[in-house]
């Protein structure tokens, strides 16, 4: 089985005397939020989470990407919450970077480790506590889930990425896979969070346009991404918020895999009222 890997956050706080360059940007098409600058000053708390601290990396913002908010959890021992979801309307995915972590779902347990991955649907009841020694990390994705009359709300489920076998991108050799938690043909889904692999070398080959809003996290190696207009180096540890239509490409720099964490809104019409879809 092959080892993966997971940039996962620990906070501190740069020297004084780091320079004040950095690659972060934030552009009416596109953010970057680099690695450096998730430091211990820019966490945020929540209400009914005990010893648990956050980053944010994004949240809705009208006239940029409005569906969804993205979150890094950072819960110490003995941390977690039986109250985590405070609006019956979200969904949510959660995926484990680093430590463990037992989440509860309708009174089931499942214990996860890193690479597990979460769907909760909304008004799902669950619960998150840390019993181990160590801290732990995980992204919590979450959505306004969007009712079609006809289609059920899809179940919760637990599963890890180690026990799902990639998709080859169709005449690509390999060099590009995607890791899918979540049938692409199954319309009760209103948003898909999975895991893409470049090999060195690989490339999406044209700028992608279109009405999906992204967040992508690279969880291992380093890349090259062209956003909109510009050419941009990221690296394991950073997020890019791409809002919809906004033009995007990409090569995987090497020596090994460049892989991230994406999300994207699916399977919905185009709202035609103002405000989120």
């Amino acid at each position: 089985m092959t080892q993966r890997q997971y940039y996962a956050p620990t906070g501190g706080l740069p020297p004084q005397t780091q320079l004040l360059t950095d690659r972060a940007v934030f552009t009416e098409a596109y953010a970057v939020i680099p690695k450096g600058v998730m430091c211990d000053i820019v966490t945020s708390y929540l209400p009914f989470w005990d010893n648990t601290r956050l980053w944010m990396l994004s949240r809705p913002l009208s006239g940029f990407a409005e569906t969804f908010s993205q979150y890094i959890m950072e819960v110490s021992p003995g941390g977690g919450s039986d109250k985590p979801e405070p609006d019956a309307a979200a969904e949510a995915v959660l995926f484990v970077v680093e430590g463990e972590m037992t989440l509860t779902i309708d009174g089931e347990n499942h214990v996860m480790g890193p690479g597990g991955y979460a769907y909760l649907p909304p008004a799902c009841p669950w619960q998150v506590r840390n019993h181990a020694s160590a801290a732990v990390r995980f992204h919590w994705i979450r959505k306004a889930y969007e009712h079609v009359e006809g289609l059920d709300v899809p179940p919760p489920f637990v599963t890890n990425e180690n026990d799902i076998e990639p998709t080859p991108m169709p005449e690509t050799d390999g060099r590009w896979a995607t890791t899918r938690f979540v049938d692409p043909e199954d319309l009760r889904h209103d948003m898909h969070v999975t895991i893409v692999t470049f090999q060195p070398g690989g490339v999406i080959p044209f700028d992608e346009t279109h009405v999906m809003e992204h967040g992508l996290y690279v969880l291992e190696g380093k890349g090259v991404y062209h956003l909109n207009q510009d050419w941009v180096e990221v690296e394991a540890g950073d997020f890019m918020w791409l809002r919809a239509f906004c033009p995007q490409a990409c090569y995987a720099g090497g020596p090994g895999p460049f892989r991230y964490l994406l999300y994207k809104d699916v399977n919905r019409h185009a709202s035609l009222r103002p405000g989120p879809r």
